[in-house]
């Protein structure tokens, strides 16, 4: 079955084509991952999946979702990371770190949240400060360094997050961008900070390992986002981007139309197919026949389980055991596998 085959990016190779997307788990102190990250992270690498994406990680302090989101904007929180990096990997998988900048949606406590335009997200929310120049480049300087120690921390990959209405997503929709200097406007103009981003990361990240983006490729709404004007963005970026994690919305409150298994999964078979990336797909996806089912058609490359593997740690583990395939099962649990009941 293709979803316990191996798949090769750089020189990354994962063992099965899981993924466990980054899940905010609002429990750390001051960007600090603890004892709960450990256990939370290790128990899925035990559970067999392939590739692990740590949580939504700020690369400035009022770049954090909420004032309990990790962080890595210094060396003593590179440190914390690099022991649950380090025992993923022992235990199999392969790793990566979601750098982000929340943008207007930044809830922790900070004096002064960002946006390219002074919008709020919605009626309970702050209004940002409308970014300067200086306030762009300080951002760029910040993912740069967030990557460098993410390398330190001997994470495989790292992905881009620009999507879900933070900072780099504020960018590139047309619904909260509405600059009129080089950073507003056009299609090129609105993907220039990620671009920059980009840019800056390569320049500290190491070639061989790969770079991740994830974007919201729909913001459900007439004048929004929508699949062909994503299509045209990653294009213009792909030659920084070696893995497209597809997902859509966050960027304004309205929700999608309708939520079913797989409800994001042909958006992100239209931007494999306009791209030419690799892709991750998401999206209530739960069975291991539906997962199946989309990487045999070639409809994604890779697929992940958010709440699927919130709900059970041994996810691809039980999923081998219910689909009867030869499964390497680590050796303490060799007996919950063998027998059938």
């Amino acid at each position: 079955m293709k979803l316990f085959s191996s798949f090769q990016v750089k020189n990354m190779t994962l063992r099965n084509r899981t993924v466990m997307p980054p899940m905010c788990m609002y429990s750390a102190e001051n960007g600090m991952p603890n004892a709960f990250h450990f256990t939370h992270y290790t128990s899925r690498a035990v559970g067999g999946v392939g590739l692990i994406i740590v949580e939504a990680t700020g690369v400035q302090p009022n770049g954090r979702i909420s004032d309990h989101c990790l962080g890595l904007w210094n060396d003593k929180q590179r440190d914390a990371l690099a022991g649950i990096v380090s025992e993923c990997q022992r235990l199999g998988a392969k790793v990566a770190v979601q750098l982000n900048h929340a943008g207007r949606k930044c809830e922790a406590d900070e004096p002064v949240i960002l946006a390219p335009s002074a919008i709020p997200f919605d009626e309970k929310s702050r209004t940002p400060r409308e970014m300067d120049e200086n306030d762009m480049r300080e951002v760029v300087n910040a993912f740069r360094a967030a990557a460098k120690r993410a390398d330190e921390a001997g994470f495989d990959a790292v992905e881009i997050h620009a999507a879900h209405g933070y900072l780099l997503s504020e960018f590139l929709s047309p619904l909260t961008n509405r600059r009129t200097d080089a950073y507003g406007g056009s299609t090129e103009n609105r993907c220039r900070l990620l671009l920059e981003v980009l840019k800056a990361v390569h320049e500290v990240w190491p070639a061989e390992k790969p770079v991740m983006l994830r974007v919201s490729a729909e913001d459900y709404e007439p004048d929004g986002m929508h699949a062909e004007e994503m299509a045209k963005i990653v294009n213009l970026v792909k030659p920084y981007v070696d893995v497209l994690d597809v997902s859509t919305g966050g960027v304004v409150p309205t929700p999608p139309p309708a939520l079913y298994p797989g409800y994001q999964v042909k958006i992100a078979e239209e931007l494999k197919r306009q791209t030419g990336l690799p892709t991750i797909t998401v999206g209530l996806i739960t069975e291991p026949h539906h997962a199946e089912e989309i990487l045999s058609n070639d409809r994604a490359d890779l697929v992940a389980l958010g709440r699927a593997l919130l709900r059970e740690p041994y996810w691809v583990m039980n999923a081998a055991r219910a689909l009867d395939v030869d499964y390497d099962w680590p050796a303490p649990y060799q007996r919950g596998y063998k027998v059938r009941k």
